[in-house]
């Protein structure tokens, strides 16, 4: 199983339409356009998880730098997301400090 990061997309695309381009290169497990938590509106990134690492590869290759939807997209290997210390200890005040 391997995560693909795609970026720069067009606040139009679809979750459908993401299926469709990386299905061409296997099986596609799950497509996930991240959207605002308060507006709801798409964010311009997306994340699709695939069954294969060598499938993840080929649809890499060939779709980074490519159009989709009018705009040229950033596809790569997704990274973990990095959560540093003065993060954690500003989530921790917030909850500290708030007010029930």
């Amino acid at each position: 199983m391997q995560n693909i990061f795609v970026g720069n997309l067009a606040l139009s695309t679809s979750e459908q339409t993401l299926r469709t381009l990386f299905e061409a290169f296997g099986r596609v497990l799950s497509v996930s356009v991240v959207k605002d938590r308060d507006t709801t509106a798409a964010r311009g990134f997306a994340f699709i998880e695939m069954s294969s690492g060598a499938e993840a590869q080929a649809a890499i290759k060939a779709l980074n730098g490519t159009l989709i939807d009018g705009r040229q997209v950033n596809v790569n290997e997704a990274r973990p997301k990095k959560i540093d210390s003065n993060t954690v200890h500003q989530r921790m005040r917030r909850h500290r400090d708030h007010k029930y």
